[in-house]
């Protein structure tokens, strides 16, 4: 697993989590800013993905091979799916599930790097 990439989307996320809670709190939709920076982070972790996909084939990777796609999965569906819920619904609470968003994929990826060091 890259480290590089794993860090670009951890700070990714958490930039995206503090301009999704400014903008719930200023009471805002989500805007164009919002959905950009969420479709980068979207493209990132599916480059993540495919770093995790081709090492665990060369062999390398940690012996439960089963949460670690869990995990990448997780990462894969969140930004899409809150997203939509956000555009779904226009108002605070919108921005909020981005927010919620944001901090689910930087857990996770903490998380998934735990688990390919072999650490958890």
């Amino acid at each position: 697993m890259n480290t590089a990439v794993a860090t670009i989307v951890i700070v990714g996320s958490l930039l995206l989590m503090l301009a999704s809670l400014v903008v719930a709190v200023r009471d805002r939709p989500m805007g164009m800013v919002l959905l950009v920076g969420f479709a980068v982070l979207e493209v990132a972790i599916l480059v993540q993905a495919g770093f995790v996909i081709a090492a665990v084939s060369g062999g390398e990777g940690p012996p439960e091979k089963a949460t670690l796609f869990g995990y990448i999965g997780g990462q894969v569906l969140i930004p899409p799916a809150g997203v939509f819920l956000a555009l779904a619904e226009r108002s605070r609470w919108g921005t909020a599930i981005l927010v919620v968003a944001g901090f689910a994929i930087a857990v996770m990826n903490a998380r998934l790097l735990q688990i390919w060091q072999g650490v958890a």
